[in-house]
């Protein structure tokens, strides 16, 4: 779309750290500048119309002349009260302007509080919109305050409505013998979950039978679409959620506890309703027979993955089976051990045909009996979690290839090519650490990736490549339409081992059976609005996430002041440099007062500041040693400074 001064634009309204904003639009080929002073109300994320007022200093600058569509009137913030009226202070550091509150719409509020305002009015020219306070969170720092105060900036639940758990509560355990003559019966197949140490819903299980020289596997998930039927208030509630939110403290589960951690889970020692693929694999991981369906099953052992690690090791596990009957131990044994074998093969053909080998850290907090963080780890992905990712890529792949072979609507899970220009910059950006890049041609970036990640393996820096890497890549989505999953190297891709946790696979469970049983399923213009609004929650669900492991890392370093640590430089701004610290993974911003006693500039171009008077350079990729100055567990910073040691 070609522009000029005076034209009237509409688009999304970007504001960044600094007040200003762009108006972004695919209509656009650049996007638009706006003043902060030209923003006229508009605030993050606002469908707006924008008047082109400039050419000259950039490319266009505008300024904001209507909002057409709030994208958010609810906003998270901390009171300050006076005597005759109040303000919110947002958390969000793109909300750059206060809300006015009158003193007779605090509903209780204090100062100091953690609170929930609505914005109810703006009137022209004001500088403050007017809000009055809708819910009291509480003290600020109090950890219960603060998790919810991040999943309301989100507008994610935290509890469920009592219809929606009494409908929960009235599903019953037991299994009719009407509904076990429906389904094939795999309850006296050897059958084994292995899952985390605090994991308390079971979704997924592996069945393990030797036909011959070949194995037969089984991936068998809870069929939750048994108990959640559509119209319920359960499944409208699961599907408005989109999936379970991973906090540091706490899961926030799509379905209730009766479901998620009773009734759907796959508890050792219970028979249980499955769907499930099972496979006939060769020596090498060849298919040679595939079966889809509804079944019954029985696990005969719930595993941890340090568990089943300690077995494929060859370590003592004799505790490990110290509840089970001795003439099982040698057949669990044996059953991981060849499915670890064959795991093995299978992945190393996957990443032979295309599939990048992602591996960056995890944090994991160790908490204390108020949730606070007195620990920091980090979690490894050892053999065992590899195992139960292989089988359950396996299902998920050849469930998605049978049901677009069908050229029915699915949710598939799809994933682009990496854009060329962001691939340029990973290149360039990774010489600053001295790493090369190698990319020729389209068919090099899969190689060329994987190695770049096996090069900074065991480095200072592994992590921060790492997420360049993943950063680089387009994002993961839901799609009715198939363009294969690029980063997994697959043409067929869906998910369908989760549904306790994913409403996707839900609805991938129905489409199947609808299949199976040759009815009608989803026509694609229906289901296209369904993977949006379920992509867009997943996206916030991880934002959250995300959120919560950096209010946790404040926590952690907020009686750390003074304290000296290693870090590697991994960005350059304009007011200085971002660290982070190998130690505990977390990050802090070094200003350009704080790097040492000479006056340091920016050089973005470079990714470096240069000392004025001694042309000292630090540069992205260099080690140095920072001094804790301050942390503000409010605003979720960190504040350095490099010393000299």
């Amino acid at each position: 779309m070609l522009i000029k001064v005076g034209d009237i634009c509409g688009g999304e309204l970007r504001i960044n750290s600094s007040g200003s904003a762009y108006l972004v639009s695919d209509e656009l080929e650049n996007d638009i500048y706006i003043n902060k002073k030209n923003l006229n109300r508009g605030l993050h994320l606002d469908t707006v119309e924008v008047e082109i007022i400039d050419s000259k200093k950039r490319d266009f600058e505008g300024k904001v002349i209507e909002i057409v569509d709030r994208f958010k009137t609810k906003f998270v913030g901390t009171l300050e009260v006076s005597d005759k009226f109040a303000f919110l202070i947002a958390d969000s550091n793109k909300m750059k302007t206060d809300i006015f509150i009158p003193i007779k719409k605090l509903l209780g509020g204090k100062d100091g509080q953690k609170v929930v305002a609505q914005l109810t009015s703006w009137k022209e020219g004001a500088k403050n919109p007017n809000g009055k306070v809708i819910e009291v969170l509480g003290e600020c720092g109090d950890n219960d305050v603060e998790i919810h105060s991040i999943l309301h900036e989100y507008g994610l639940p935290y509890n469920f409505e009592e219809e929606v758990e009494d409908e929960a509560n009235r599903i019953k355990l037991r299994i009719p013998k009407s509904e076990i003559k429906k389904r094939k019966d795999m309850r006296d197949i050897l059958t084994f979950t292995i899952d985390p140490d605090t994991a308390k819903d079971f979704d997924d299980a592996l069945s393990f039978e030797t036909i011959g020289d070949n194995i037969r596997v089984g991936i068998h998930i809870a069929d939750v679409s048994h108990y959640v039927t559509p119209d319920t208030s359960l499944d409208k509630e699961a599907y408005n959620r989109g999936t379970s939110i991973y906090l540091v403290d706490r899961v926030v589960p799509m379905l209730p506890e009766r479901l998620s951690n009773g009734v759907c889970s796959l508890r050792p020692l219970e028979d249980k309703l499955c769907f499930s693929a099972v496979f006939t694999l060769d020596s090498n991981g060849k298919i040679l027979e595939e079966w889809f369906g509804r079944t019954i099953t029985h696990s005969n052992h719930r595993f941890t993955y340090e568990e089943a690690q300690l077995i494929i090791e060859g370590e003592d596990y004799s505790e490990v089976f110290e509840s089970l009957p001795k003439d099982y131990n040698s057949q669990i044994v044996n059953s991981i051990k060849d499915l670890d074998t064959l795991a093995k093969k299978m992945r190393a053909k996957r990443f032979k045909n295309g599939s990048i080998s992602f591996d960056s850290r995890e944090v994991k907090f160790k908490l204390d009996e108020e949730n606070k963080p007195v620990g920091i780890s980090f979690k490894t992905s050892k053999d065992s979690n590899k195992l139960i990712e292989e089988y359950m890529l396996l299902a998920n792949r050849r469930v998605a290839q049978f049901l677009n072979k069908k050229k029915v609507a699915i949710p598939n899970r799809v994933h682009a090519e990496p854009d060329e220009n962001k691939l340029n910059e990973l290149k360039e950006y990774v010489k600053q650490f001295d790493y090369e890049l190698k990319i020729n041609n389209s068919e090099d970036i899969t190689y060329g990736l994987n190695q770049l990640l096996l090069d900074v393996k065991g480095s200072p820096e592994e992590n921060i490549v790492s997420n360049l890497v993943i950063r680089t890549m387009q994002k993961a989505e839901y799609s009715p339409d198939n363009i294969g999953h690029y980063g997994l190297g697959f043409i067929d891709y869906a998910h369908f081992t989760s549904p306790i946790r994913r409403y996707p696979d839900i609805i991938l469970h129905r489409t199947l059976d609808r299949v199976l049983n040759n009815k009608d399923t989803m026509k694609q213009n229906k289901l296209e609005p369904k993977c949006k609004h379920l992509s867009n929650r997943e996206i916030k669900a991880q934002k959250a996430s995300r959120d919560s492991i950096k209010f946790k890392q404040c926590e952690y370093m907020s009686d750390k002041v003074g304290k000296i640590y290693k870090a590697v430089i991994n960005s350059v701004t304009n007011y200085g440099v971002f660290v982070e610290m190998p130690e505990n993974n977390c990050e802090g911003l070094v200003r350009l007062s704080e790097i040492g006693e000479d006056t340091f500039t920016s050089d973005l171009k470079n990714h470096c500041v240069i000392g004025y008077n001694t042309g000292i350079k630090y540069r992205v990729g260099d080690e140095v040693s920072v001094i804790v100055k301050n942390v503000s567990i409010d605003s979720r910073n960190i504040d350095l400074s490099i010393i000299r040691l």
